[in-house]
């Protein structure tokens, strides 16, 4: 078995990502020669070239498909991209993160707007600064992590008393401000391939606004658990934040919503569930695989 946390099969850089904005120049080629002129892998010639030459041989031992009985992707939008990379379709099931303990529905008293993750380009914090530029200080934010752009964030947030930089949190902590929040701001520009946070967020029943984009469009649904705007796009993004705080009756719907939708598909029991059924059918195709062997 094998889970698809990343693209790595398909991309030398694991993220279908180039220059900020979606590519899958790679995708379904023997040699990811792209990759090579772009060094798309830590922007070395050399490291892109390993990283490529790992994506090359493989399909050409067969690896993929003779060691491999079950794929798991975690989203719908991802399984379609492996699928278009070229493994067997038969082979690879969906299977969500989920979040345990369930830490409750929040009270949604703190009136302010919430990033969480890792503060790095392809999390897009360039059009979240331009999006709380266009705001003002009408809406509170709070920016919970750590990461390169880290010193970029405290030179924008000087000046600007309505935003404050928490640092790296625990995750306690997280799911307190999950629970105070008015919602949670995920702008990502890449892919992902199933971003945990917004179903952290769907636990504690707080609404989305997330880029149009691979798995947050398939996670969060639009007017339904929270709102979708164009990636990169920080007008677009301003808008959305805006409707959310003038909207609290509608927004209160949505963070209901969102927790229904979290125990409905994300939690431990319904977890659990369907990776015993993988592990099953992982087991079965195992040992008809070793059953074909013997015969032959």
């Amino acid at each position: 078995m094998q889970t698809l946390h990343n693209f790595r099969l398909l991309c030398p850089g694991a993220m279908l990502l180039r220059q900020y904005r979606p590519c899958e120049d790679c995708v379904g080629r023997s040699v990811a020669w792209p990759a090579l002129l772009h060094r798309c892998y830590r922007e070395s010639g050399a490291a892109t070239a390993v990283a490529a030459g790992m994506v090359a041989v493989h399909p050409l031992f067969g690896t993929w498909t003779r060691m491999i009985d079950v794929y798991i992707a975690l989203t719908e939008h991802g399984r379609g991209k492996f699928v278009a990379g070229g493994l067997p379709p038969d082979r690879i099931v969906v299977k969500p993160n989920f979040v345990h303990p369930d830490p409750g529905p929040g009270v949604r008293g703190g009136g302010f707007a919430l990033f969480v993750g890792r503060l790095s380009p392809e999390k897009r914090l360039e059009t979240l600064m331009r999006a709380w530029d266009k705001l003002g200080a009408r809406v509170p934010l709070k920016i919970a992590g750590t990461g390169p752009l880290e010193g970029r964030l405290r030179e924008w947030r000087a000046g600007r008393p309505a935003v404050h930089l928490l640092g790296p949190v625990t995750p306690l902590q997280v799911q307190s401000l999950m629970k105070e929040a008015k919602n949670l701001i995920a702008p990502s520009v890449w892919y992902e391939t199933f971003l945990r946070v917004l179903v952290e967020a769907f636990a504690a029943g707080l609404p989305v606004v997330a880029s149009r984009l691979g798995a947050m469009a398939e996670i969060v649904e639009d007017g339904v658990t929270g709102l979708l705007c164009e990636p990169g796009d920080s007008e677009d993004l301003a808008d959305r934040v805006r409707w959310v705080f003038s909207h609290p009756a509608d927004v209160a719907e949505m963070g209901k919503t969102a927790r229904l939708r979290f125990l409905a598909k994300y939690g431990a029991e319904q977890n659990y569930e369907t990776l015993q059924d993988i592990y099953d059918l992982a087991v079965r195709r195992s040992r008809e695989r070793n059953n074909r062997k013997r015969d032959s």
